[in-house]
């Protein structure tokens, strides 16, 4: 396992005991234990090439945080000019822009986590009291102004959602916690109505918190972060019943402090994460009531994917269904969505989506129900057929390849990963462009091994990983791993558009959510896997946290909707509301294509498995007129 600074520095390496971090360190270097400072040199100098010093601190934070930086000093000592470059003007000598440079670079890795005192950049401490932290938190909320379309759209909100809308607001200002479940399927405007909420609270120049269970949903609202960024929850919620947040730090001032608490897609997440951070919420307010009496709404759609639990079964997938929390769900105030804007445009393909979901579509066999011909490919020779499915929802890659920002809107979906990577490849060697090709250095964490599994660590390939070969293009899509900078929209899920390549950084812009089209660099990481991914050797993976994204699974498209949809069933769904979250994605039947692939691969047919949990879906909609 990785060995921390701190043992290092308790350790004695070469025969006497490293004095400070710096020595600790080079210790480290030597061992192989961190990164060598040559490779993070030589990709920090090759992102000076896009002249943009804002830009470049963000990626200095993000080598100090997520690199294992051999020796810090020696990287800032090398880099400062470049990294103060736009904050000399304002400065009235280099001593105060380096400072204010520190100061920066600190604020962006506390939205990672980190703190700039960690790397020992300089010899002197860089002071943020806990009181300017409180402060900084909070200024960077209030600082969200709200758009006027966001505040004008107030005007618009149909029957239901104003009724929501009123429902929420009225306990807002009256002081009183209250717990909220927006209820709608997929057309029903749930964002909208979000919009709505954080505007109108924020236009009081007050605090409303916007968080969601996945990073992509994150992205479609304001200020919008993970819950598990926002509330810190521990990643084994076996192990721990609160959050990470400490009662007197600033994140819990920034609740107490808050108005309005916003937690979107709450059907993807497992009821333990939920009900840890209504402890967490409990003991930072002082109060016994329900998430500290705090005014709280969540929203989702309990016919799209349940919380994902690794090798679980049906069971396992209920159990950690929010609608399976004693302690929270009967206490919860559903306000259901029920006009669906796409029905007035397509009304039957709205008709037949909730049929998907509901379960209540004609079962033919098998729990098999019978796809309409207007959204089928034949099924003949595999390949033939799979290109047909690429030629209806990619026509034209040439143009894609000069204006993305449209290939941006069209996906290709499949159940499990192998069907992406399938599709990737292909896509990637259509499109025109010169091909660059990153490999990735594999390393056993049991390093006397890495000689004897070298090969085989190449050839892993697990859902949470970048591939050890990654083949780009100019102008092609891919999709973030981890979460670099959830703040700056740099989240798990996001999309992102290639611009430019250099060996050991890309410059990227994000295609879709409220960070469309800013500016990022991305460097190489080390990856590993997580545990439950049940990886054969644990190994770290040094490569760019992305993938293509031309196709992506069904999982990771829940929350995000494009203009032309395909569906690829090499293999069929596995798990409650997978066919209804691929089929929702659309928003009409004319940009809906669906390709099943037979178990033996012969001949075509029309049916597949719809799998629906009826328990869940009756649980959710009690008292609730669906």
């Amino acid at each position: 396992m990785p060995i921390s600074t701190s043992k290092l520095k308790s350790v004695d390496f070469y025969r006497k005991i490293p004095r400070d971090l710096t020595e600790a360190s080079l210790s480290a270097e030597k061992l192989g234990l961190l990164q060598s400072n040559q490779d993070l040199e030589v990709c920090l100098q090759q992102a000076l090439c896009w002249q943009m010093p804002s830009t470049f601190r963000k990626l200095f934070a993000t080598i100090l945080a997520f690199c294992d930086v051999a020796n810090p000093r020696s990287l800032w000592t090398q880099f400062k000019e470049h990294l103060c470059e736009d904050l000399i003007k304002s400065s009235s000598n280099m001593t105060e822009s380096e400072e204010k440079c520190l100061h920066l670079l600190n604020e962006a890795l506390l939205c990672m986590g980190k703190n700039i005192n960690e790397f020992a950049l300089v010899s002197h401490h860089i002071g943020i009291t806990k009181h300017q932290r409180i402060q900084r938190e909070i200024q960077a909320e209030r600082s969200l102004t709200p758009s006027d379309n966001d505040l004008l759209a107030i005007e618009k909100l149909n029957v239901a959602q104003k009724e929501a809308f009123d429902v929420i607001m009225s306990r807002v200002y009256s002081n009183k916690g209250g717990v909220f479940f927006v209820d709608g399927p997929g057309g029903t405007g749930k964002t909208f109505l979000y919009r709505c909420l954080l505007s109108k609270v924020r236009s009081n120049h007050d605090i409303a918190l916007a968080t969601a269970t996945s990073g992509v949903a994150a992205s479609l609202l304001p200020g919008g972060r993970t819950a598990h960024s926002r509330f810190k929850i521990p990643i084994n919620i076996e192990d721990r019943f609160v959050c990470s947040i400490g009662k007197q730090s600033a994140e819990a001032t920034l609740i107490r402090d808050s108005k309005l608490i916003l937690w979107d897609e709450a059907t993807m997440a497992n009821r333990r994460t939920v009900e840890n951070v209504d402890t967490t919420l409990r003991d930072i307010t002082n109060s016994d009531n329900l998430f500290g009496d705090k005014v709280m709404v969540f929203g989702g759609d309990f016919r799209q994917t349940l919380p994902v639990i690794r090798s679980g079964g049906k069971k396992d997938c209920m159990d950690a269904s929010l609608v399976n929390s004693h302690a929270i769900w009967p206490h919860i105030e559903r306000l259901p969505l029920r006009e669906n804007m796409r029905a007035k445009t397509d009304p039957g393909f709205a008709s037949y989506l909730m049929r998907v979901g509901n379960g209540t579509e004609d079962y033919v066999s098998d729990f098999s129900i019978a796809i309409p011909e207007q959204f089928l490919i034949p099924y003949t020779e595999h390949e033939a057929s799979v290109d047909a499915l690429i030629e209806n929802v990619f026509p034209d890659l040439v143009s894609f390849s000069i204006n993305p920002y449209p290939l941006m809107q069209r996906g290709i979906l499949t159940p499990k990963n192998d069907g992406v990577e399938e599709l990737n490849d292909k896509l990637i060697q259509r499109m025109p462009g010169e091909e660059r090709c990153y490999v990735s250095y594999d390393e056993a964490l049991d390093t006397s091994t890495h000689a004897e599994y070298g090969d085989l660590l190449n050839a892993i390939s697990l859902a949470g990983l970048p591939p050890h070969k990654l083949i780009l293009k100019k102008n092609c899509p891919v999709m973030l791993l981890r979460n670099l900078n959830p703040a700056e929209g740099l989240c798990n899920g996001t999309r992102l558009i290639c611009h430019d390549f250099r060996d050991h950084v890309i410059n990227c812009s994000i295609a879709t959510g409220e960070h469309m089209g800013k500016n990022v660099f991305i460097p190489k990481i080390p990856l590993q896997a997580t545990e439950d991914a049940k990886c054969p050797i644990p190994f770290k993976r040094h490569q760019f946290p992305i993938k293509l994204c031309f196709a992506m699974t069904i999982n990771k498209s829940q929350g995000q909707t494009f203009d032309y949809v395909g569906i690829y069933l090499r293999e069929p769904v596995f798990s409650h509301g997978q066919l209804y979250v691929a089929m929702s994605r659309a928003q009409r039947a004319d940009c809906l294509k669906i390709l099943i692939c037979n178990k033996d691969r012969s001949g075509s047919t029309n049916l597949t498995p719809n799998i629906v949990y009826e328990e869940i879906l009756e649980k959710a909609h009690q008292q609730v007129n669906v």
